[in-house]
């Protein structure tokens, strides 16, 4: 291995995503590996903490976790505050990301309908609903666009990825205006997805 290899599964979404977008917009020419759903279940034992993302850097033990991938090329490339407490502000933001994510995964197995329904429905108005309050209580007082002001930093794209996963349609029962009341959060979502690298990059994962 002569670059870094980032593995994640075969789609354009979630936590590999954000990882791919933030490498592209650091400039690393990486190996994009994407696993197919059913080669996992022979791979998975050989993957640290037996889940992906995975970066693999040149000489490097195999790195696992979105956050800790993202705060690694935060700090190589200028992707991530200096500051200490900055910098930790802005991983607390991530942390909540990925809190949220594990929250709504059980509603994802469900297979009843009206389950299902019932599940997303009082997720919608009450875990998804409070984490917006939450997070938009994080952003208030900043003079954005971004979480840290002017530039674009890893925790932008991961609060990117979650918010278009949210307002997509594609969680059945979950309305696309769930996050309507964060308009800061949304504000947030909107310059990530402006961002010349970041359009570049979904034009490039398009084809």
């Amino acid at each position: 291995m002569n670059k870094p290899r980032l593995t994640y599964f075969d789609f354009a979404g979630s936590r590999g995503e954000e990882c791919r977008i933030a490498l592209h917009l650091a400039g690393v020419d990486f190996d994009d590996v994407r696993v197919k759903t059913a080669d996992w279940p022979a791979l998975k034992s050989t993957m640290p903490f037996g889940a992906l993302p995975v970066l693999e850097l040149p000489g490097k033990a195999a790195l696992a976790h979105s956050n800790a991938i993202l705060v690694l090329i935060g700090r190589q490339h200028g992707l991530h505050p200096g500051d200490a407490f900055e910098a930790a502000r802005h991983e607390s933001l991530m942390c909540a990301v990925e809190e949220l994510r594990h929250t709504i995964t059980p509603t994802l197995r469900i297979t009843d309908p009206e389950q299902k329904r019932a599940a997303r429905e009082a997720l919608a108005t009450g875990e998804l609903a409070t984490w917006g309050r939450h997070v938009e209580m994080q952003l208030a007082g900043g003079q954005g666009p971004f979480v840290g002001g002017a530039t674009l930093q890893v925790a932008d794209i991961k609060l990117y990825m979650v918010v278009r996963w949210l307002t997509s349609g594609t969680l059945d029962h979950v309305p696309t205006s769930v996050l309507d009341h964060c308009p800061k959060l949304l504000g947030v979502y909107r310059a990530v997805g402006e961002h010349a690298g970041v359009k570049a990059w979904m034009s490039l994962s398009a084809h």
